[in-house]
């Protein structure tokens, strides 16, 4: 596979992709504008049900995106009918639970970067021949950067994004042992409050940029 979708530079530089859940139109930027004041720059909203209000959300900040210099992605996207809703929605990048390579097929087709989860060496293997721009093992705190270490050596070439029960206390291994990036959910959001919402990306940015 040659024609792979690059990781967009805001995932590169800020190496954090903040996960929002059941999050609604009216928070989406509330929410994006707290977390790019705190450093984090690139935001998933999942596709949970009902989809309609999860795609609101998405256009609603996609609309913010470019005052805040964010990038805007969706997440939970298990087929390419949702991802295309997604992307008409406003989002940048794709990002999915499972590794389905028909979907990472139509994502680097159409220019968009995909990042879909992987547990084993086979789908890690399959995702990324399949054209994903990155590997997000999920769920990664089952695993541990341990895991990571080992797979750097017969799979050099794979850009990964640990995903699932991340912290800023346990980020910054899982950078230093190898991943171009983090996505983080629970952790980050919290209950939507902004003032914690900014505090905490300011101590994940902090995490990442002292593990690099």
């Amino acid at each position: 596979m040659t024609d792979r979708p690059p990781i967009p530079e805001l995932i590169r530089e800020s190496r954090t992709i903040a996960i929002a859940r059941h999050v609604s139109a009216a928070q989406a930027p509330r929410i994006g504008r707290a977390l790019a004041e705190g450093g984090v720059l690139a935001m998933e909203l999942t596709l949970n049900e009902p989809e309609d209000e999860a795609l609101a959300a998405i256009e609603s900040l996609a609309r913010e995106g470019g005052g805040l210099g964010a990038l805007i992605g969706a997440g939970t996207v298990l087929s390419i009918g949702a991802a295309q809703r997604a992307v008409d929605a406003g989002a940048r990048f794709i990002v999915s639970p499972h590794t389905d390579p028909e979907l990472v097929a139509w994502c680097a087709r159409s220019g968009v970067p995909c990042f879909p989860g992987a547990f084993s060496p086979s789908e890690i293997v399959a995702a990324w021949s399949a054209g994903a721009s990155a590997v997000k093992i999920f769920p990664a705190s089952t695993l541990g950067p341990d895991y990571l270490r080992q797979l750097s050596g017969p799979l050099p070439q794979v850009a990964f994004v640990p995903t699932g029960g991340i912290s800023a206390a346990t980020a910054g291994e899982w950078i230093a042992a190898g991943a171009v990036a983090v996505g983080m959910g629970g952790w980050l959001i919290g209950d939507g409050d902004p003032e914690g919402v900014t505090e905490r990306a300011r101590q994940m940015t902090a995490a990442v940029r002292d593990a690099v």
